[in-house]
């Protein structure tokens, strides 16, 4: 294998992926025990050697460009990695440690992950969460990320997808909308309602509304006077103070539908179900934090 980096540029890229965490050259120069000054030769170092500008500079801050914002997530990632290897091939690997990066949909980490990171770190202290709750698709490569979960598994066979959970869906509304609505007994009903709609951010369309009848899933695609997308809870919101009706997971709305803030509708037709996958890239080296962390959340939500 030719070589391709030398040892001063290995320090640059630390140096870099420092000023970058901390947005400030100065506070990275205290980390790495050096002078401002070599930050900065280290920062134009890399500039030069790449031929684009990693840094927007001001009197008072730094910030990454979009090239440099690309250029730390793959060499943080690629540092995580070394330091990763370092440790295995030591025998300290044992103890997960590092950064543990996840991207999630909004209410999923909300509901059901983010309340259970206390307990993981508790278990694994020196492991550095940061997580990313967004319903959109990330590249893993390109955003440095180590997990995912998402609502279905993508057409990307570089992925591995373990399913974690089916979560139940139920149509809920407030006793304010019900009070001055028509009936809703059948699904059919829901033509007469305010159906809150939500956008699904892969397809652009608005999601169809599910339910179990005699035994078999149907959908229906409903219609009403507000929708939201991006974030399911704005339809929870929007049930919640007598906007219409809504159908989305229980896990969001049980304590709601328990204090009577929310009334469940058309139990006779529930029991349909959505599923949420973990997602990882085939074949990359799975640091000790990431497997700990697949086995931990497969313990505490898998089904």
């Amino acid at each position: 294998m030719q070589r391709q980096f030398e040892d001063l540029l290995l320090g640059s890229i630390e140096l870099f992926c420092l000023a970058a965490e901390l947005e400030s050259f100065t506070a990275a120069a205290t980390a790495a025990s050096v002078m401002p000054a070599a930050v900065s030769r280290a920062v134009a170092r890399l500039e030069k050697r790449l031929g684009v500008r990693l840094f927007v500079r001001t009197t008072r801050q730094i910030r990454l460009t979009d090239q440099g914002r690309r250029y730390f997530e793959q060499c943080r990632l690629a540092l995580s990695q070394l330091a990763d290897a370092e440790r295995e091939a030591t025998g300290q690997q044992t103890t997960p440690a590092g950064v543990l990066r996840i991207s999630m949909p909004t209410p999923y980490g909300h509901y059901r992950v983010l309340p259970l990171l206390a307990d993981f770190r508790e278990r694994y202290p020196e492991v550095t969460v940061e997580t990313h709750l967004s319903n959109r698709n990330i590249d893993f490569a390109d955003e440095g990320f180590d997990l995912a979960i998402r609502g279905r598994a993508p057409q990307d066979s570089g992925l591995i997808a373990r399913k974690i959970e089916d979560a139940e869906m139920v149509v809920v509304a407030s006793p304010a909308y019900l009070q001055r609505a028509d009936k809703l007994e059948t699904p059919e009903d829901l033509i007469n309602h305010d159906c809150i709609q939500f956008e699904l951010p892969s397809t652009g369309r608005n999601l169809p509304w599910q339910f179990i009848r005699d035994g078999e899933s149907v959908e229906i695609v409903t219609r009403g006077g507000y929708g939201s997308s991006g974030d399911a809870l704005a339809g929870v919101t929007l049930a919640r103070h007598g906007a219409g009706v809504f159908q989305t997971y229980r896990f969001i709305v049980e304590k709601d539908i328990a204090d009577g803030t929310l009334k469940e509708m058309l139990t006779p037709y529930g029991g349909s179900s959505r599923p949420f996958i973990l997602l990882y890239p085939h074949g990359r080296h799975l640091s000790s934090r990431v497997r700990s962390f697949v086995e931990f959340l497969m313990q505490r939500l898998g089904a």
